[in-house]
């Protein structure tokens, strides 16, 4: 079966790609490398462009008319970057997603599975959330997130036919285990990134950033799930697509909104230990203020995933610490150009 993927050349989408092959799934990428890395293609399928070029999606459908599925990936992603350019995330995010849709309904594609962000959820009291728990998406970045899915219930709504899964992503970690894909921005804003850059003398020290949130510990609380987990959620959710539907009726017609993660809530500080043991000694740390668009954090009821999907996240926390050690130390043997902070060529 042959899927369209958008932002196939990133991190998560790449891996989306590989793991769509070894299920024997063909993807056909579409990507601006704005922030994505053409080492990454490889022989596969791909379109450079923009994903609301209406005339660049008509010719990828042209050539490859047994396209059945869109699974749209492509955006914009770093929380605080949304605080000091939400123009930019509104545009890239909202505006270019609504395109794409519309494009995509005008020639026939009408099966979507959508890369949302549980950072829409509120806190709620114990920290884990359901796909019925409060939103309150607190920057741009996950405020664009909230607005796409809006977006495609709308569409799904409205138009018999389009059906859409908003998988609702936790926190990924770790990098393709046969290494063929990982994270490539050389200045990572994410947690992991930065106790690897801390662990290989990058940083000069790890920041545990925000201890007064009311978890256990005071640092925030997150889901973190290893990016091969949540590939293989996406090529359940290609292959159960119609099965979902027809097993449960979903509030709003054609759209389905499901969990991916752990189920298990992990705090920065219990994360940095656990790093530590998997690297074998301590790394210089201290305690700093929370970033903007910060939340205390929130952790994911798997039931909805198991149930729709019949997916569950597999590999521990610690398999992701290892894969991002072993990646970090192989990734200059597959990343051929210098990075700039946002992962690009320069």
């Amino acid at each position: 079966m042959k899927v369209l993927v958008t932002g196939g050349a990133g991190y998560i989408g790449s891996t989306i790609c590989s793991a769509l092959e070894d299920a024997g799934h063909t993807p056909v990428i579409l990507d601006s490398l704005v922030t994505g890395r053409i080492e990454f293609i490889r022989d596969r399928a791909f379109y450079l462009g923009d994903i609301a070029d209406a005339n660049l999606l008509k010719k990828i459908f042209i050539e490859h008319s047994d396209i059945n599925y869109t699974i749209h990936c492509a955006a914009l992603i770093i929380v605080s970057e949304s605080v000091q350019k939400p123009y930019e995330y509104y545009r890239e995010n909202v505006a270019k997603s609504n395109e794409l849709f519309h494009n995509l309904k005008e020639l026939g594609c009408h099966k979507i599975v959508f890369s949302s962000s549980a950072a829409i959820y509120d806190v709620v009291p114990n920290f884990m959330v359901n796909e019925e728990s409060p939103l309150k998406p607190q920057s741009p970045y996950a405020k664009t997130k909230y607005m796409m899915e809006m977006i495609l219930q709308d569409y799904c709504a409205s138009f018999e036919n389009f059906k859409a899964i908003s998988l609702r992503y936790f926190n990924p970690i770790g990098a393709d285990p046969k290494m063929r894909s990982g994270l490539y921005i050389e200045n990572p804003s994410h947690v992991l990134g930065k106790l690897v850059d801390t662990a290989i003398g990058r940083i000069k020290e790890f920041q545990i950033t925000g201890v007064e949130w009311p978890t256990r510990d005071g640092s925030g609380i997150r889901d973190y799930i290893h990016v091969w987990d949540l590939a293989q959620a996406h090529v359940k959710a290609i292959d159960n697509f119609d099965f979902a539907f027809l097993k449960r009726e979903p509030k709003s017609k054609n759209f389905h909104i499901i969990n991916l993660g752990t189920g298990r809530g992990v705090t920065v500080r219990e994360l940095l230990r656990e790093f530590e043991n998997v690297f074998g000694r301590e790394i210089p740390k201290k305690v700093a203020p929370s970033r903007p668009g910060d939340v205390a954090g929130s952790y994911a009821n798997e039931n909805t995933a198991l149930d729709l999907l019949e997916w569950k996240a597999m590999l521990h926390i610690n398999q992701g610490i290892e894969d991002s050690l072993k990646w970090n130390s192989i990734r200059g043997d597959i990343i051929k150009y210098k990075l700039n902070d946002r992962g690009n060529n320069f």
